[in-house]
């Protein structure tokens, strides 16, 4: 009899939802949150799906730097969609609930565009590394294959690490406390809520975080590097501006996005920090993506062209 009042204290024990803090501390502002965040869904929708568009519809953009920028664009369509319009719902209704199941795929896309995003960065710096220091070997290096297959290697290698984590993830057991602390479903808040044995998730995941971060990374910044050399040897000041105003939006958006994520998993988890944490959170998964389109269309002189041309 006893052992099993333990596995009936045990099953009624097992939570079914987690539920996501967010910005509980700050209730009094909770309609003003929803307006500012429903105005950057509304401008990041609108600014992403526009610069998708003018990619596929204008023939001067068939180029492998705007093939590129159309595939980022679909991407943080994806990547807002999958948080901001649960923190819209939680913010309107109070309703910070979400499901088990719920958790478990909003980490799994959230997780896979991100690493698929990095990816798409550093085939973008790629992309410009070769047009700055190989122009007259552009046309034959990236051609129509290459760009097609690191597009494609960037989503798919993306997505299977997170189908690694997630099915791993899926066989721990969650009956303590479930509340998260961040607006969104992360790995490092839903492992501490976890009562099973996550040294094996653990190690899985410091070994797949060090072979996949770090590559995107150093290919993206050794791109740069080259860059930035190669445009101290160009004599001239104009083809410096040139060579540089080619990569500065790219550089823009890679500096914001690299900059936050950092600032996010590296900065020490303290009390103290956690607001800050918090914020910088917003940067990269809210923000970043409305900036994008900004970025590309205010500095871009082929997009502006493109989007005067639509407007006409």
């Amino acid at each position: 009899m006893h052992l099993i009042d333990k596995a009936e204290e045990y099953i009624q024990t097992i939570i079914t939802e987690f539920i996501l803090l967010g910005f509980e501390n700050l209730s009094e502002l909770q309609i003003l949150l929803f307006l500012v965040f429903l105005v950057i869904y509304i401008v990041t929708m609108s600014g992403n799906i526009l610069i998708f568009a003018l990619v596929v519809a204008d023939q001067h953009l068939h180029t492998p730097m705007y093939f590129f920028l159309g595939n980022l664009s679909c991407l943080e369509t994806c990547y807002t969609s999958t948080i901001l319009p649960r923190l819209l719902v939680s913010l309107l209704t109070g309703d910070r609930t979400i499901s088990v199941s719920g958790c478990f795929a909003q980490f799994y896309c959230f997780g896979g565009l991100v690493t698929t995003e990095s990816y798409l960065l550093a085939a973008m710096s790629y992309d410009r590394y070769v047009a700055i220091c190989k122009p007259l070997h552009y046309a034959a290096l990236m051609n129509d294959r290459l760009c097609l297959q690191q597009a494609a290697g960037s989503w798919i290698s993306g997505f299977l690490i997170c189908v690694i984590m997630t099915c791993i993830m899926s066989q721990l057991t969650f009956c303590g406390p479930n509340e998260i602390d961040r607006f969104f479903c992360d790995f490092s808040p839903m492992l501490k809520l976890s009562c099973s044995d996550t040294s094996m998730i653990t190690v899985v995941s410091v070994i797949l975080t060090s072979l996949d971060s770090p590559c995107s990374f150093l290919l993206t910044v050794t791109s740069y590097i080259c860059i930035i050399a190669a445009m101290l040897r160009i004599p001239s000041t104009t083809g410096r501006q040139k060579a540089f105003s080619t990569c500065s939006s790219h550089l823009i958006v890679v500096a914001v996005f690299y900059g936050t994520l950092m600032t996010v998993y590296l900065l020490p988890k303290t009390k103290t920090l956690k607001a800050l944490n918090k914020v910088f959170s917003v940067f990269y998964t809210v923000l970043t993506p409305m900036l994008n389109p900004l970025i590309y269309s205010l500095r871009n002189k082929e997009v502006n062209e493109a989007l005067i041309k639509v407007i006409r």
